[in-house]
Formats: structure tokens, sequence, C-alpha cells
């Protein structure tokens, strides 16, 4: 079997960089879309996915709860990365000699405070590690590029200024995904279970199925809704929680969860990553 882990992004985007450090042992492959990183699964042309799910920064990732479902991919371990910015440019060029850098649209707010103290302009670029991959060919020593350190590595840029995002807080987590699921692993720290429902359309339907949760004890992390099939009357719920399937709690707070739902499905149940702590 293939020992790829794929992801959506440039080498040297924060995906890679989530890859490196989850699975070292693993060669990532970068692929243009979300949809091709499942497609690259279901092919066999990688083994795992990893994919972001939200941001503390900028929350969720947009239409990353409508793939998951309809991927046919389980949910093997979660990953936190560290969002980093890290200032870069052509070897040999000083700070001083940038008029403008250019990052994904989210980064440059938030290096605010340090481009603005250097009286450099931001420009959007469709991808920060790609903007690095265009200045390596470009060779243009007036244009800096905001993104991981793994960028600079990987393009042979010289990093300026380490780390200058205004937050110390800006963290992506990501899913690790793969064909076969595995409910027997028992985590260190506890397990999460994650998994997507619909409710009967009878009245108070979220609120009774939510019930079995508070009355088992049962902690609730996640819960987002989103239209399903382009209907206004069918929602469908994102939910994780702290807890395994086997364990009495989450077995009870299931199995109500169940009687008032039309479909309910467990995307993953896997160890807690300590990081959210």
């Amino acid at each position: 079997m293939t020992n790829r882990i794929a992801f959506q992004g440039e080498p040297g985007a924060y995906s890679h960089q989530a890859c490196r450090e989850a699975r070292p042992d693993m060669e990532a492959l970068p692929c243009h879309t979300f949809e091709d990183v499942i497609a690259a699964v279901r092919s066999g042309e990688a083994r795992l996915a990893m994919l972001p799910v939200e941001n503390t920064t900028y929350g969720r990732v947009a239409d990353i709860h409508r793939l998951l479902p309809a991927s046919g991919l389980k949910i093997l371990d979660e990953a936190f990365v560290r969002v980093h910015i890290s200032l870069m440019a052509l070897p040999g060029v000083k700070l001083e000699e940038l008029e403008k850098v250019r990052a994904h649209l989210v980064l440059i707010p938030q290096a605010a405070s340090f481009l603005s103290q250097y009286g450099i302009i931001g420009e959007a670029a469709a991808d920060s590690a790609g903007a690095a991959a265009e200045l390596a060919a470009e060779q243009t020593r007036e244009i800096g590029v905001l993104a991981s350190d793994l960028a600079a590595e990987t393009y042979g840029l010289e990093i300026l200024a380490q780390h200058i995002e205004d937050h110390a807080h800006n963290t992506t987590r990501f899913l690790i995904m793969g064909e076969e699921a595995d409910f027997s692993r028992r985590g260190d720290h506890g397990m999460m279970t994650t998994f997507i429902f619909q409710v009967r359309n009878i009245p108070a339907a979220l609120y009774k199925a939510m019930g079995g949760f508070a009355t088992n004890g049962v902690n609730m992390t996640k819960l987002e809704s989103y239209m399903a099939d382009g209907s206004f009357t069918a929602t469908q719920f994102y939910a994780d929680i702290e807890g395994h399937p086997d364990d009495p709690a989450v077995r009870r707070a299931l199995e109500e969860l169940d009687y008032f739902t039309e479909k309910l499905e467990i995307l993953g149940v896997y160890p807690r990553d300590p990081r959210r702590d």
C-alpha cells in the first residue's frame, strides 16, 4: 500500500506542515482541491488525507463539513497546527528593500502591526505557499511573502522576520482521514466521536435530541448546522463529543439521539489530541 498522505495546497503550505508533523514517516502529496485530496485516497494514490476543518482566527473552513459525509472516508486522528507567519524574500534581500508582501488573504491582517511598522503593503494571493513558489521563480527583489517556515525551506527563500503574527493563539485543527475506521483504539487523553445527523420534522426535535447528552454528562464540543440537499427544511448537523460510542454514557446519549433523528452517521472515533487543552 502507498505510504502517502494527501493535502490541499502547494508544497510548503500549512497543510503540508501538518502532514510533516503528524505523519513524518509518510510522503506528503499536494493536491489542487479538497475533492482531489479525497479522490487520491479513494483511488489508492494516497493512504491518508489531511483536511483542515477549523481555525481559531477565521472559524470553520468553508464547505468542508459538506464534503466529509460524502467522502466515504473515516476520521482516524485529529491534529493541531500552530499557524506561525514568517516574512521571507530572496536570499540577500534586506527588509528595507521590500515594497510589498504577498500572502493568502487571511494571513495579511494577522501580520498588520508588523507590516504597518515597516510601511510594507500587503497584496492578496491565492495561496501563501504558491506565492513563495512564484517569488522563487520570478526572482523579484522588492517583493516578500508571508508564509510558513516550511515554505521558505521548500523554495530556498530567506526568512527576514520570524513569527510576526499579531496574536499568539492562531491554530488550525486538521482531521486525518482514511478508508478504514478503527474503533478499537483508546487514547491516553480520552477519545472523540464525530457524527452527523438530521432531526425528525417534529416540534422541539433538536432540543429533545440534545437532552440525552446533558442528562448523561457527555461533553459536546461542537455543534454546527447547514442546509442539506439544497432544501430550506432539511438541516444537517455536525457534532463532536468527548468519549467513545462504547462508553455507557455515550451509548445512552446516542440511542436517545437516534430516536429523534432521520439520519445518524458516525464519521470517526479517534484519540483526543492533548493540544485541545
